[in-house]
């Protein structure tokens, strides 16, 4: 993926709009926004401009829906919801690289199925990332290379894989199956490598 400030596709998801640097700036200097049904309200406030809006409708203003039919994209279908639609309408257009912020906060439920479909948008070929008010989540498969701060914070999550091995962290990792067990660890160089067989989700706090 390109540089944070340079990331050609933004999803806004309709949690806790972002209030840091990092993921407001990711927002700000994106090429195309694409705005989660309600997200779009608060968006449009802030001054942006939606490049389209995803989602099954029940949460967007009728009014907004009119205003904008021309960007406004409803998928009435209830097997995915509005963040997996917008990826969806992302990967149509061509697009992979693919940054998201705001989809944590609020619901704890909604910020935990975020969060774990992350891995799914991989799976399906996306290159994603998401950037929260606290730092970043990267889904990963197989070997991946970090660079890193020693004692820059890390956790890791399984989601299936095995064979784990690990460089440049404090607490070697083994076949962990509970997601707490990969949490917490830190940096003990300038840079990490993670080997597994299988995917994986990495988070590092800003």
């Amino acid at each position: 993926m390109k540089n944070n400030s340079q990331c050609s596709a933004v999803i806004l998801a309709a949690g806790s709009y972002p209030v840091h640097c990092i993921p407001l700036q990711i927002l700000r200097n994106a090429e195309t926004v694409v705005c989660c049904d309600s997200a779009a309200q608060r968006y449009l406030a802030d001054g942006g401009t939606p490049s389209a809006i995803v989602g099954d409708g029940d949460s967007l203003p009728q009014e907004l829906k009119e205003r904008y039919a021309a960007i406004w994209h409803q998928e009435a279908e209830q097997e995915t919801n509005d963040l997996s639609k917008a990826v969806r309408y992302l990967m149509q257009q061509g697009k992979r690289q693919i940054a998201i912020v705001g989809a944590t906060g609020k619901r704890e439920d909604h910020t935990l199925g975020n969060i774990s479909l992350l891995i799914e948008y991989m799976r399906q070929g996306a290159d994603v990332r998401m950037f929260t008010d606290n730092g970043v989540f990267i889904p990963c498969r197989g070997t991946s290379t970090f660079n890193v701060f020693i004692g820059q914070q890390i956790s890791i999550f399984n989601f299936g894989a095995t064979d784990f091995k690990s460089e440049g962290l404090k607490y070697p990792l083994y076949d962990f199956t509970n997601w707490w067990q990969g949490t917490l660890n830190e940096a003990i160089s300038s840079q990490i490598t993670i080997q597994a067989v299988g995917d994986w989700l990495i988070y590092f706090p800003y």
